[in-house]
């Protein structure tokens, strides 16, 4: 004899359900009261629908297409983070403008998060140079928009659809002094390289003075703790050079190139 479940019913038998479309409805789940298609011709309901989370991958969907199609022709790049907050008054606002220059003239595109500050001088000495000036601007709070040095922008929704295309169309990253969204990117890259989820390729920690601290802290720290590997620790390359920068670049493409 068959053991009865919480609703009265033998446990092995099947339970009534209803389908929406790959989605099985049983028990109280199944009870409503119009369809799939309904909702959708029904131009009277709710809004709330485009909030919903089936919607959102959609959209994150629509976000990679976008970003997929936008960058694939762009040629050889380079992502430079920095400090929305660098005025262009100050030193690091020039130091981004060479470093543009100079990545444009070696031949990179350079890819920044389209904002003001740090991320405006890299695309406006790239564009002043001639270069290709691409920013990847993110939906914030406050207000931000692309800065007017971009010549192709993508605005993305998504923090982490727009990391993808910062990694996926980059032969290198150099980090410029900055805050939280530098520390952020500059981790991730590290853990991809790190664990070889993409092909590895420089970080630039750009100007000793601002990140002498957290290089000795990984070294003195994460190091001699026996957290990561010296190999690991290798990953990083620190400099106060726009030359020696653009060489560490342009060497690793082209051992890339080589292998490839």
């Amino acid at each position: 004899m068959s053991e009865n479940g919480a609703d009265g019913h033998p446990v092995d038998e099947h339970p009534k359900e209803k389908q929406r479309g790959p989605v099985v409805l049983r028990r109280d789940r199944r009870d409503e009261l119009t369809t799939t298609d309904q909702r959708l011709l029904d131009s009277r309901g709710h809004s709330d629908w485009v909030h919903t989370d089936p919607w959102r991958v959609l959209r994150i969907q629509a976000e990679f297409v976008e970003g997929f199609g936008a960058l694939a022709e762009v040629p050889s790049a380079v992502t430079v983070f920095g400090s929305a907050r660098t005025g262009r008054d100050h030193p690091e606002y020039e130091t981004g403008r060479e470093l543009g220059r100079a990545l444009a003239e070696a031949g990179f595109a350079c890819i920044t998060g389209g904002g003001p500050g740090a991320m405006e001088a890299v695309n406006r000495g790239c564009s002043e140079a001639g270069g290709f000036s691409v920013g990847l601007g993110i939906e914030l709070p406050f207000e931000q928009g692309l800065n007017p040095w971009v010549d192709l922008g993508v605005n993305f929704r998504y923090f982490f659809v727009r990391k993808t295309m910062f990694i996926k169309y980059s032969q290198a990253f150099i980090c410029l002094p900055g805050g939280f969204g530098t520390l952020d990117e500059l981790f991730e890259a590290l853990t991809l390289v790190q664990t070889k989820k993409v092909t590895k390729f420089p970080v630039v920690l750009f100007g000793r003075e601002y990140w002498q601290g957290l290089y000795d802290w990984v070294k003195s720290s994460v190091l001699d703790g026996g957290k990561v590997g010296e190999k690991d620790v290798e990953l990083l390359y620190l400099t106060d050079d726009v030359d020696d920068a653009v060489r560490i670049v342009r060497e690793a493409h082209q051992a890339w190139a080589d292998a490839h």
